[in-house]
């Protein structure tokens, strides 16, 4: 039977050669192609890309309904207190609540839209982002915070499922057609969410009613529920529209077990496919001291960024003596910067091609949100109003967690990127989890200290200020780790390039062309005419070179015994710092969450 008498619906799109073919034994195995085109009539340029601009926009409206109700507390904060009576403990924990499950989420999201699909998973996450959403709501109007606490412990399930179905569908239709520009408006997107939510919640509510920005952001996310819904009754006319497709791990075992009916050596490569797209917890402990230090910083990231945006327009209103409205209106700008910095940011990457450059505009962020608060923790009599430092910490903050992204690729080879990106978000939401539920316990603090506030106020900036020393301190560490890497990388290329060099010249000068010469080239010496000196020559010292490798730029990903039992151990207290956020948040909770009766309602 030929080829073309096979010719079937779909296809695999492989530059020299094809799944398709008959062959049990085919080597078209080690192919790493994975794209699915479908035969029929060919798609017009502008058709496939007003489909693709669809997918794009379906992809964009998924989070906005999480953006908006992620950033809707923090600007109601004292109006919580005034209104219900909740304490700054109690503050903490509902935002703590919501980032507590992407402790965990991050690493897992991966492998459930792999074995379910996007389609399935999204419609999931957005489900359980509504049914908490809801519950926040009801809670809300019941003055019950113990179920708005439950609301959003249930909402924070979905959120990171859904950042990696967002990120899925996007790359699914813009692989390459701009995924770049593409990546960056559906970030840019959530970020606006995020701005809007924080500039239009308190004038909702003082317009509209106390529980009016509560039943927006219910909206927006039983919107996203709704325009999931549509995505998914029209994924296939989409895919058919933009002419291309990638296929989801789930779709290429589905597809790997209909083609094994007649054809293995297509059901072994797709398979083989699918298992790339799996986060591999066993290779974590490889992964290398830069890895390791890489991780560290992202704690720290999360101890100074998200809880800070929350608490800031309770920290302007009372440390500036600021109207409610004019301090939630200041606090609304520091998530302002990533609207526009995020695609300067990635053209700026793009085009850069110092093999630092992203750690320097790390380490400039670090110096920005750095001066941002020093400038909080100086005396307000001094300085007087917040609004250099909300300028500072917007710009700081606008590029730097696209910079943490960005940054995986450069410390870790390419197959274990999915990893490292799993574990970065995990330990940063980790970061942020602790910090907020301890900020809230260190506020409350003037109910002993009574000072109006200014004395805790101040003494959770220091401490800002404080880990903001130590991240700059961590990405100058992890400059320099990355420095000696490249550094012994390139000592090695030379030394193995001059000794192959050297070698390459001395076979030349004894080969004369000759019957028996090309005999001996091919078995080599068979004797050396000193026993001092071994029969391979010089080889040796290249294959030395190894030993010139540093730790934390392993071959192939591989490390060395002594830093792979270290990387176990930094498994494990990665572990205990997860546990500890879990165990943190439940005792605050239990100790410290009051029924309505208690908190005189």
């Amino acid at each position: 039977m030929t080829q073309r008498s096979q010719s079937r619906e779909l296809y695999i799109s492989i530059p020299s050669r094809s799944y398709t073919e008959p062959h049990i034994n085919s080597t078209s195995t080690r192919q790493r192609d994975e794209e699915l085109v479908e035969r029929g009539d060919a798609i017009s340029p502008t058709r496939a890309s007003i489909v693709r601009m669809l997918a794009l926009l379906c992809a964009c409206s998924l989070s906005v309904g999480s953006h908006y109700a992620s950033y809707t507390l923090g600007p109601l904060k004292s109006r919580l207190a005034r209104e219900i009576n909740t304490s700054n403990t109690e503050f903490s924990l509902l935002i703590s609540a919501f980032s507590l499950n992407s402790t965990w989420t991050p690493l897992v999201g991966g492998l459930m839209a792999s074995k379910l699909g996007t389609t399935l998973t999204s419609i999931i996450a957005t489900g359980v982002i509504f049914v908490g959403q809801v519950l926040l709501l009801v809670g809300d109007i019941k003055g019950d915070v113990r179920l708005m606490v439950f609301g959003l412990f249930v909402f924070g399930f979905g959120v990171s499922p859904l950042a990696v179905v967002q990120e899925s569908i996007i790359v699914r239709f813009f692989k390459s057609h701009g995924l770049g520009v593409s990546m960056a408006l559906g970030l840019v997107a959530g970020k606006l969410a995020s701005f809007i939510s924080a500039r239009t919640s308190l004038p909702l509510a003082e317009r509209f009613g106390p529980h009016a920005p509560f039943y927006a952001s219910t909206f927006l996310a039983a919107l996203s529920l709704l325009i999931n819904l549509v995505y998914m009754a029209s994924s296939k006319w989409l895919i058919r529209g933009s002419g291309t497709v990638l296929l989801e791990p789930s779709e290429i075992r589905s597809e790997a077990r209909r083609r094994s009916l007649y054809d293995l050596s297509e059901a072994q490569a797709l398979e083989k496919v699918a298992k790339k797209r799996h986060i591999r917890f066993k290779d974590i402990p490889k992964l290398g001291d830069i890895f390791w230090a890489y991780i560290g910083l992202n704690i720290l990231c999360g101890t100074i960024w998200a809880p800070f945006t929350h608490l800031a327009a309770n920290i302007f209103e009372k440390r500036y003596g600021l109207t409610e409205h004019t301090a939630s209106t200041q606090a609304s700008y520091l998530l302002v910067g990533s609207i526009l910095l995020y695609p300067i940011t990635g053209f700026m990457v793009d085009r850069m091609k110092h093999p630092q450059a992203v750690l320097r505009m790390f380490t400039l962020s670090s110096v920005l949100t750095l001066f941002g608060y020093a400038w909080l923790v100086l005396p307000p009599a001094w300085t007087g109003t917040p609004s250099p430092a909300v300028a500072a910490f917007a710009i700081g903050i606008g590029f730097s967690p696209l910079l943490l992204v960005v940054l995986v690729p450069q410390l870790v080879p390419f197959k274990f990127v999915s990893t490292t990106l799993g574990v970065h978000k995990s330990m940063e939401q980790t970061g942020a989890t602790i910090f907020q539920t301890i900020a809230g316990l260190v506020l409350d603090g003037d109910q002993r200290v009574k000072k109006g506030g200014q004395y805790t106020t101040q003494q959770l900036l220091n401490v800002f200020f404080a880990f903001n020393v130590l991240q700059l301190l961590g990405i100058i560490g992890l400059s320099h780790l990355d420095s000696r890497r490249r550094q012994a990388a390139e000592t090695i290329e030379n030394t193995v390039g001059d000794e192959e060099d050297a070698e390459r010249e001395s076979e030349e000068s004894t080969f004369t062309g000759g019957e028996g010469d090309i005999l001996a080239s091919e078995i080599g010496p068979l004797c050396s005419q000193d026993p001092r000196k071994p029969l391979l020559g010089r080889r040796h010292r290249a294959d030395s070179g190894a030993s010139y490798l540093p730790s934390s730029c392993p071959p192939q990903g591989v490390c060395g015994h002594s830093e792979i039992r270290r990387g176990r151990i930094f498994v494990c207290l990665c572990a205990m710092i997860i546990g500890s956020a879990w165990i943190l948040f439940l005792s605050t909770a239990w100790l410290r969450l009051r029924s309505g009766q208690e908190r005189d309602l």
